[in-house]
């Protein structure tokens, strides 16, 4: 269920339940006691007259509300609202967590979302009830708090890595949004997992249950990149490039089923992006129960959900090369798209010091631009368009970021020779994580549909998807899944390029179309 269609008498409801469902969804403000909870608290559950929610804890923060130090309400999974949402309050939230007004203020921030920072300000405060500096803020608390209670860094390097500016500004703002200072509320925490290898920080990231991570440890295994990426059953690791310098993050889920989160860093700073980028490549936010929910109520999909609860959308960890991977793969199989971009890695990707298997970053888009012509094989209309499409984003001609507009941005892309609606909605599914994108011309999305007694003419099938809004990339996600094993690998009947299902171990992914 939607935030923003909940009355006052359903989010009481959800507290009086201590429904964690809504945990990170939205704060309950408290006037008698001065604090924010989060739905799930165990505490007393306060009288109507004296709650007020609130869609951010930044927006309880700006009211005068503490957070709770029982339920630690910055310890929940974030909110789904801001994937299924396309406005410019929920562009705005995924910018600011990717670190955009750590790395650009204000003013950057407003110029990728076509405002002025004045005019932005207003509008967030309107629609969330904090401006963007607040909302920063808050989510450089909650960076914090993870680090005070998961590790045992120097305060100075908990600062830093939360993106504060100075030692005193994160004194303050913990202080203020917790009540606690930071030694005080590192004192609280509980047991910790094993401290994490010299060089690394080890975080827990929150997640929703139920989650389907066999799924996407199977995902990333069938399209790793090697030297960049490496996958195991249980485990996904891989270089990034950041503002900082090389990264390198690991995410594996432990034997109590939490997400674990292993980085190492160039800059302290990097860390934020690198959590929120985790993230959104897991689906760590997604909402399972409302997903499973919806799409259970379809009798032929009931089984499926029953089989795979919790199936999760894969994210992109970096948008450009997101693009890049999808034009390379397109209408060739997995394993093909797989050994082409190993290729064009070897040849163009920077070396970076070999840790755990990896030992380069993805190719910039200036080097491809330059020499991708020297790697790339295939089709000469398919290799420009690839090469122009790296100019265009090493040159910011095109733009490509988690706070697009998803019209705009796929207008964008199939204004461009050589992207199709295919690659366009793709992109959007796994940039965007958008969570309503249906792909009728996918060759393995029509098998599945049709193992589970649905129509596979594409026409037909998107008519009957349209029920499933606005969880389309989900039952995309469920029909990849659904392909039965062996799955011929036929060329005929697609409209455009294929992607091999989900995760799905007992199928050959070599033996289906697709994108990496």
């Amino acid at each position: 269920m939607s935030l923003a269609s909940m009355t006052f008498d359903e989010r009481y409801r959800a507290i009086d339940a201590r429904d964690a469902r809504f945990d990170g969804q939205f704060v309950t403000a408290v006037r008698s006691t001065g604090i924010y909870c989060r739905p799930s608290c165990p505490a007393r559950t306060p009288k109507p007259a004296n709650v007020t929610f609130y869609p951010t804890s930044a927006a309880a923060h700006e009211a005068g509300y503490r957070a709770c130090k029982r339920c630690l309400p910055e310890a929940a999974p974030g909110s789904p609202e801001w994937n299924v949402r396309g406005d410019t309050a929920a562009r705005a939230m995924r910018l600011i967590a990717d670190g955009v007004v750590e790395r650009e203020g204000v003013p950057g921030l407003a110029a990728r979302l076509g405002y002025s920072a004045r005019h932005l300000t207003r509008l967030l405060a309107a629609e969330l009830g904090a401006g963007p500096l607040a909302l920063a803020r808050a989510h450089r608390a909650h960076t914090a708090r993870m680090l005070l209670v998961g590790t045992d860094l120097p305060a100075s390097d908990v600062a830093f890595s939360s993106g504060f500016a100075s030692v005193r500004q994160f004194n303050d703002t913990v202080r203020e949004v917790f009540g606690l200072t930071p030694s005080a509320l590192r004192a609280r925490r509980g047991a910790r997992a094993e401290a994490a290898p010299p060089g690394t920080i080890e975080l827990t990231l929150a997640h929703r249950e139920p989650f389907d991570a066999d799924g996407l440890f199977a995902w990333m295994a069938a399209r790793a990149v090697p030297g960049v990426e490496v996958a195991t059953p249980t485990s996904f690791s891989r270089t990034l490039r950041l503002d900082g310098g090389p990264a390198w993050f690991e995410l594996r889920r432990d034997r109590e089923g939490r997400m674990r989160l292993r980085a190492r860093l160039t800059q302290l700073r990097d860390l934020m992006p690198v959590v929120t980028r985790a993230r959104r490549l897991f689906d760590l936010d997604g909402d399972p129960v409302a997903v499973d929910s919806a799409l259970r109520s379809f009798p032929e999909l009931a089984p499926r959900i029953d089989a795979v609860p919790g199936i999760r959308v894969p994210g992109a960890a970096d948008p450009h090369e997101m693009l890049i991977r999808a034009m390379v793969g397109q209408q060739i199989t997995v394993a093909a798209a797989r050994t082409a971009l190993s290729t064009l890695t070897e040849a163009l990707g920077e070396p970076v010091a070999a840790f755990e298997g990896t030992d380069r970053l993805f190719p910039t888009m200036r080097a491809i631009a330059e020499h991708g012509d020297e790697v790339l094989r295939g089709p000469a209309a398919r290799i420009r368009a690839l090469t122009s499409t790296a100019a265009a984003l090493a040159d910011g001609d095109l733009v490509l970021s988690p706070g697009d507009d998803g019209a705009v941005q796929r207008e964008a892309l199939m204004a461009r020779a050589g992207i199709g609606a295919w690659t366009a909605d793709y992109v959007r599914m796994r940039v965007l994580n958008d969570p309503d994108v249906f792909l009728p011309g996918d060759v393995a999305v029509r098998t599945g549909a049709g193992a589970l007694g649905l129509p596979v003419e594409p026409r037909a099938l998107t008519e009957w998807s349209t029920r499933a809004a606005p969880w389309r990339s989900y039952l995309t996600a469920h029909f990849w899944r659904a392909v039965p094993p062996r799955a011929p690998a036929s060329r005929r009947g697609a409209s455009h390029s294929r992607i091999a299902p989900a995760s799905a171990p007992d199928t050959d992914p070599s033996s289906l179309l697709g994108a990496p």
